[in-house]
């Protein structure tokens, strides 16, 4: 792929066609606001999101590393945190941070976890995490990063549930953390937490709940009235908690919290020099510059929100996922895996193709991820789908018609990735990922172009020419031409 040409222009553009360039380029990104949309946009409609955008207007330049520089940041972030612990925790040595984002909340977790057995541990000289593998890869990135192995634990594939008995058989005397998802992103259920912690204080090690994801929702449940299971920090043996703030929180993008089962604990977080020439070097989290306006805007909608809000919203959202399980549930070909916790649905199937199905449903204008092992459709239920939820079932079964009619040689995540590929990517990238080969790695597909699977959640064995990692890579790279 050619590397696109552009430059600084020589004269600067006006403001009016700085807005209409960006708009044109918009143009063919997902329609959010209307509802098809199943992941990466939490949108609350046009008040809330005005709300979220002042509030980042309104730090727009300060930056949080240093918080006595602008201390309106650490005041803001302190109470972001307090509001976040107060749905979270019973244990007022409860303490956090704000981060960018679930990933780097999660890479914090593990990095305070070496830390913590460095002091604590001294003999552990690899540390290990034992995690189930549903859990998020940003885990996989931080044993990447920061030097922990990761250990697998099967899930129980009826509950989709992490396997309490693995985790014990694969706990040594190297594992300083064990990890549980509240809930998991694929199936949308959580781990037994409980569980978890327990085994945590038998083997003095740390345990952190992931719930990115599904913390407020199911807190929010919580004080609905509704039944949802133990996940929090005030499961006995839980050390940290990571929550985001910017999905079902509706805060802008690039905030998270952190949360820790006391100081001593979340002083692993930190990081600190003091040779540099330039001075002294602390900052609270792995990023340098801290956007204030993430902060500034987690902390306006939150306020704006508040507890009534919110619970009005998370209402809206339970009953829509229960809409969404029950029609599921009235479909022959469709099965949800599991039985989900949160605002989190997969479904798949034993008797058509869920990846050719969610093509023909992205052909309708419809967005989703997909999972695999087991394939699977995946849904993240949002506040904009109480209103499309007839269109949504309508346009399902005519999808679901037309699936039946093609071929169903597309048995695996394998085949719809190359699939995705061979509608983006340019012929000689293709031929050399391929081998050269491209009839080895699915020609006779039926696809239309564009139809693509997101790379996200995508990753699965390929046994053709070379590994699916490098395959992925390469397609990756040539959507960044610079």
């Amino acid at each position: 792929m050619s590397h696109e040409k552009y430059q600084i222009p020589e004269k600067g553009l006006d403001k009016e066609t700085i807005l209409n360039s960006i708009q044109e380029m918009k143009k063919n990104d997902v329609d959010y606001k209307k509802g098809k949309n199943f992941s990466l946009v939490y949108y609350g409609g046009e008040e809330i999101s005005e709300i979220a955008k002042l509030g980042y207007l309104a730090s727009i330049s300060e930056n949080g590393l240093n918080p006595t520089a602008f201390p309106s940041l650490k005041k803001m972030e302190n109470q972001v945190v307090s509001m976040v612990k107060s749905l979270l925790s019973n244990d007022e040595n409860t303490c956090g941070l704000m981060t960018s984002g679930g990933t780097e909340s999660i890479l914090m977790a593990v990095k305070s976890a070496r830390e913590w057995a460095r002091k604590n541990k001294k003999k552990i000289k690899e540390p290990e995490m034992v995690v189930p593998i549903s859990v998020h890869p940003a885990f996989d990135k931080a044993a990447y990063y920061f030097g922990v192995k990761i250990i697998k634990a099967a899930v129980n594939p009826e509950t989709y549930q992490v396997d309490i008995e693995d985790v014990k058989r694969k706990i040594t005397k190297n594992t300083i953390l064990l990890v549980g998802s509240s809930p998991s992103y694929p199936q949308g259920v959580v781990d037994p937490i409980a569980e978890l912690g327990q085994l945590a204080l038998e083997h003095d090690i740390l345990c952190h709940s992931d719930a990115c994801i599904g913390g407020l929702t199911l807190a929010f449940y919580r004080l609905l009235g509704i039944d949802v299971p133990s996940f929090d920090l005030s499961v006995p043996g839980v050390t940290s908690l990571s929550v985001d703030i910017h999905k079902y929180g509706y805060s802008a993008k690039g905030a998270s919290v952190i949360l820790y089962r006391n100081k001593e604990l979340r002083k692993h977080q930190f990081f600190c020099t003091t040779d540099w020439t330039g001075g002294i070097y602390i900052s609270p989290s792995a990023l340098g510059t801290r956007p204030g306006g993430a902060i500034s805007s987690a902390w306006a909608v939150m306020n704006f929100l508040g507890i009534e809000g919110y619970k009005k919203i998370f209402q809206s959202i339970y009953e829509t996922k229960q809409e969404f399980e029950k029609r599921f549930n009235q479909m022959p070909d469709i099965k949800i895996l599991g039985k989900p916790n949160a605002s989190l649905i997969a479904i798949g199937s034993d008797k058509i193709n869920v990846y050719i199905l969610a093509d023909e449903m992205q052909k309708k204008g419809w967005a989703f991820d997909k999972g695999q092992n087991p394939a699977s459709i995946h849904m993240t239920i949002m506040y904009a789908h109480r209103d499309v939820i007839d269109e949504f079932f309508s346009d399902l079964e005519v999808a679901i018609e037309e699936t039946r009619k093609q071929s169903t040689t597309a048995n695996s995540i394998k085949d719809s990735f190359m699939k995705s590929m061979i509608a983006v990517m340019p012929n000689s990238l293709l031929k050399k990922v391929a081998g050269g080969k491209v009839s080895d790695v699915g020609e006779d597909l039926p696809f239309t172009e564009g139809a693509s699977a997101p790379i996200y959640g995508l990753m699965g064995p390929l046994n053709k020419k070379g590994a699916l990692k490098d395959v992925a890579i390469e397609l990756l790279d040539s959507m960044y031409n610079n």
